[in-house]
């Protein structure tokens, strides 16, 4: 008799997380190409064993030399990194996107792949409280030229004050230059 409910005092079995449905589907689908291309590779060789045997010539093969570019893509497809390194291609191209104008006050920061937050500093509370009205219409000129849901939410920092000293010349109640730039 099997169950599927461990017995007393034996830890539960974990589940793995399962990737959301977007996430679920690029995996789906990249697994399908990976079968498709294994039945035509199969194919081809039986075709060539038919001929003479498998043999290293003008034609291409699984053997030959990939191409780096080609080499990288692949790489990217076969971990998942097409998100990262899109988002890592927006950061290169910031300026593009988002204006010159902009791009000279505010730098994109990093990238919360797990929340699809993208965090930018500006230089002064004046550009920040810019960016932070112009958010939506950024979000979605970034999701428009990344791919739906890739960003969720543009999380905006103001400038970040010099460095808090302590010492006796300080005011009491005051939090130092945390009142000024906070």
């Amino acid at each position: 008799m099997t169950t599927d409910q461990p017995a007393a005092g034996e830890p539960a079995p974990k589940k793995a997380a399962e990737p959301p449905g977007v996430d679920l589907a690029r995996v789906a689908l990249r697994a399908a190409k990976e079968q498709a291309r294994a039945r035509g590779d199969a194919a081809q060789q039986k075709k060539q064993a038919r001929r003479g045997g498998l043999r290293s010539g003008a034609r291409a093969d699984g053997r030959d030399p990939m191409a780096l570019g080609a080499a990288i893509n692949r790489l990217l497809n076969e971990r998942g990194w097409e998100t990262p390194a899109a988002v890592g291609g927006v950061m290169g191209r910031w300026p593009q996107i988002v204006g010159e104008d902009l791009a000279n006050h505010c730098v994109p920061e990093k990238y919360d792949e797990d929340e699809r937050v993208l965090v930018v500093r500006c230089d002064s509370t004046a550009w920040a409280t810019n960016l932070r009205l112009l958010a939506p219409q950024l979000v979605a000129r970034l999701n428009e030229d990344l791919g739906h849901g890739t960003v969720k939410l543009l999380k905006v920092n103001g400038p970040g004050g010099p460095p808090r000293r302590y010492g006796p010349l300080r005011a009491p109640g005051s939090t130092g230059p945390g009142d000024t730039y906070g």
